[in-house]
């Protein structure tokens, strides 16, 4: 295996703003390209100041749906990430791997939640 790769999501998003789902998915193919390849990446949180769901989901959750959790954990580490950032991380992770575990069940809970939009006039 070669060195590492470094990316620095602050680079990647252009902004210490890590909130869009679309930003989330920038940082995702990095991540994506370098796990199917078989290289460790250091994943920098360097100068980010806000994080949310939807962009942690879109750039690490997503991971869980093509890889084990022992290849992320083998493969991807995180850098210069605040403990309250690296907390809502955690939690994110924890509800994407439950979710990928039994897809179909959450994608029912969803439905029966939100409703059947076919039934509305």
């Amino acid at each position: 295996m070669s060195k590492n790769i470094q990316i620095s999501m602050f680079e990647v998003v252009g902004s210490p703003f890590c909130v869009a789902t679309d930003d989330g998915q920038k940082v995702h193919k990095h991540l994506d390209a370098a796990l199917r390849a078989n290289q460790e990446v250091v994943l920098s949180f360097h100068n980010i100041t806000a994080l949310t769901t939807p962009f942690l989901t879109a750039a690490i959750g997503e991971l869980y749906g093509t890889f084990s959790e022992e290849e992320i954990r083998s493969l991807l580490k995180v850098e210069d990430i605040a403990p309250d950032h690296l907390a809502f991380l955690e939690r994110v992770v924890r509800d994407v791997k439950l979710y990928f575990k039994n897809p179909q069940r959450y994608n029912q809970i969803f439905q029966e939640v939100l409703g059947d939009d076919d039934d509305e006039v």
